[in-house]
């Protein structure tokens, strides 16, 4: 606030007002503490306002209350207006409610729940405009309440566009061109009249909607019109990267079976083209992830990464598979399960074909279900047998890690017979012993590891034998020397001696066994060129 010579006031810039400052005084406690300081002078005083609620039309309300003693009409469309001048300029009164223009709009409050939604709107609008982004009034929090009630109210016709004029606001956003009228039902009737809130402002009033146990898939409907139309309005990439953030953050707070996987997978496309943080790509993930049995083979056919030569993100697919799997863990059903197969089974077809991807890429893809998921392993057989035929130059211990997603016992009796035919497979008895055997080198080095603090155990029972004996000579020396009877270290480091000579067994046969594996795959490869070797079937 700057003091000049002038009597005037003049308000954020915009105009100049002439006015009684003992009349202002009387009803603000800014002006009264300011003039109050200036008793005596007789100069001419001009005030400015930088930031004056409501500009200049805020000014002029505040200055009619004044003038009027007191008193003005206080309505749906200037309530907040109001309520914010009261607090501004410290209208709070001597303790006279009639004064007060702050007690006058908090009694106005109390009938809110009888407002129209029109006049619950423009009150939210007017909020947003006026308070700070930070700022939790109590004014907000009635506005957001009583609007969040009427949500769950029948159908509402809104006339906010029609009364808009009436109530001295009009949106200053136009209407996306596939306009969100036709989502409009019994429970959404409402989300177009809410697309002016801001991102600041966003977050609080879903989280109210949540509180307040509003539907999640209405929430979430709401959300992602909210955000095309956000984003169609953005001028710059970085005001649409805010806004796929902010609403990826609401969005993930919803319940799982709320969310519809294909209107993620547009926001996913849309945050492919922005820079989000790595944090957010990962929550978007986690959700299209946990609905993948909602999904077909167009959504998750997506490209590859910028600078990798095969054709689509397998990476990405792997993610949104462990997602899925781990977001409902034991309990997924088996109905959402084969859902999750057949889209499986039809992406390894389309990948399948590819020549830049790699073994262990396809391996994953193939093993990434639990055999349980597929009835019958057909698709997967024909998939594998493509990859096959276009990486001709696999290794025999590449194609069997492949081959060990294969259950023989579900495959049909064509593709069995086709099996016993196809020289490009490797014979099912290699395939089950390479797979026993690899479960087998697993679990010797799973106990090999927990047995791998082995040395320090006995290098820390050594020591205690040590300060045993010492304590045990120390309290009773001629026994001890005449029966030398063993302690319980010494008794604990027998028993790890012991472990120890069986891990260094384990070491030698894991050791035997691959070195068998290799004698294994060396004489197929040579007898390969001149016998061929079929398949054996087992029952």
């Amino acid at each position: 606030m700057e003091i000049c010579c002038d009597l005037q006031v003049d308000v954020n810039g915009e105009e100049v007002f002439m006015v009684d400052k003992k009349k202002l005084a009387s009803f603000s406690g800014r002006f009264s503490k300011l003039f109050g300081k200036l008793k005596g002078t007789s100069r001419s005083l001009k005030v400015i306002f930088h930031d004056f609620p409501g500009g200049a039309e805020g000014f002029e309300l505040m200055t009619r209350f004044c003038y009027n003693n007191g008193t003005t009409e206080i309505t749906p469309s200037n309530i907040v207006l109001l309520y914010c001048i009261a607090h501004f300029m410290e209208m709070n009164g001597d303790g006279s409610g009639r004064l007060n223009i702050l007690s006058q709009t908090e009694k106005s409050l109390e009938g809110i729940s009888f407002w129209t939604w029109p006049n619950l709107v423009v009150a939210l609008k007017q909020c947003q405009d006026l308070l700070p982004a930070s700022n939790s009034s109590s004014i907000l929090e009635k506005v957001l309440d009583c609007l969040i009630a009427k949500l769950f109210g029948p159908f509402v016709t809104s006339t906010y566009a029609s009364s808009s004029e009436h109530l001295s606001f009009q949106f200053s956003s136009a209407r996306s061109s596939h306009s969100l009228k036709t989502i409009c039902s019994q429970t959404t009737w409402w989300v177009e009249d809410l697309m002016f809130l801001s991102i600041n402002l966003i977050e609080k009033v879903i989280r109210r909607m949540m509180f307040q146990e509003l539907d999640h898939s209405t929430i979430f409907k709401f959300l992602f019109h909210y955000h095309q139309s956000k984003s169609m309005g953005a001028t710059t990439p970085g005001e649409k990267c805010k806004i796929t953030e902010v609403v990826i953050s609401l969005l993930y707070l919803l319940d799982r079976s709320s969310l519809s996987c294909k209107r993620l997978f547009k926001i996913y496309q849309l945050a492919l083209s922005l820079k989000i943080s790595r944090l957010y790509k990962n929550k978007l993930e986690n959700m299209i992830g946990s609905q993948l049995d909602q999904a077909t083979i167009d959504y998750v056919l997506v490209p590859s990464p910028r600078g990798k030569k095969y054709v689509y993100d397998v990476s990405l697919v792997l993610r949104f598979v462990k997602s899925f799997l781990l977001e409902k863990g034991c309990h997924v059903s088996q109905s959402r399960l084969k859902r999750v197969s057949k889209l499986m089974d039809s992406y390894l077809a389309e990948v399948a074909p590819d020549t830049y991807l790699n073994p262990s890429k396809f391996a994953a893809l193939a093993m990434s279900l639990p055999d349980s998921a597929r009835e019958s392993h057909d698709r997967l057989y024909q998939a594998i047998g493509v990859y096959f035929k276009r990486h001709a130059d696999l290794f025999e211990e590449e194609k069997m890690s492949i081959c060990c997603a294969l259950n023989y016992d579900k495959l049909s009796a064509h593709s069995l017979k086709h099996l016993t035919q196809n020289i490009k497979f490797p014979p099912r008895r290699a395939v089950e012993a390479f797979t026993t055997e690899k479960s087998k080198l697993r679990s010797l080095l799973h106990k090999a590891y927990n047995l791998k603090t082995l040395d320090s155990l006995l290098i820390h029972t050594d020591n205690e034998i040590k300060h045993e004996k010492q304590d045990t000579e120390h309290i009773i020396p001629i026994y001890t020397k005449k029966l030398d009877l063993p302690t319980e270290a010494e008794k604990r480091r027998a028993d790890l001696q012991t472990m120890h000579w069986k891990t260094l067994e384990l070491g030698n046969t894991c050791g035997t066994m691959e070195m068998q594996m290799a004698a294994i795959m060396k004489s197929r490869l040579s007898f390969r060129g001149s016998i061929q070797y079929l398949p054996k079937l087992f029952p």
